[in-house]
């Protein structure tokens, strides 16, 4: 497999980021067409993962406290973090110094206080929930 692995590489080259091929079609890594193949979902579960990991280690620098949160803030935050980015989310000054108080009824209402909860709905009021009360949404499993 090593060697044609690097045969394919060779003849392909590797992009870390979506190209047009010479078909025209979006492309990326290793000549993944996925304009038509897509991804499956194993490959967006891997995805998924390297995201969260990423994030997460993005709030623990970004924020000393956050190690000491338990699970459910700590899934909040990477929520959030994904979805808006470190940079964003560190606009929230009032809401991240009440979590570091664990003032988390105010840091609660200081992010649903937002245009960022204004544009995502539904999104918005579960993580402040859970940021409020500790606690996954009804019928949640945590994993």
């Amino acid at each position: 497999m090593e060697k044609i692995n690097k045969l394919i590489r060779l003849h392909e080259g590797s992009k870390n980021k979506p190209y047009k091929c010479t078909a025209g079609k979006l492309t990326i890594g290793v000549g993944r067409n996925i304009e038509d193949l897509g991804i499956s979902d194993e490959e967006i579960d891997y995805l998924l993962t390297n995201d969260i990991n990423r994030v997460r280690q993005e709030l623990t620098n970004a924020f000393p406290w956050f190690s000491s949160l338990d699970d459910v803030r700590k899934d909040a935050l990477i929520d959030m973090c994904f979805n808006m980015g470190i940079t964003r989310l560190q606009g929230f000054q009032k809401a991240l110094t009440a979590m570091s108080e664990k003032n988390f009824t105010i840091a609660s209402l200081e992010f649903l206080d937002s245009l960022w909860a204004a544009q995502v709905g539904q999104r918005a009021k579960t993580v402040t929930s859970m940021i409020k009360t500790g606690k996954y949404p009804d019928g949640f499993q945590q994993s």
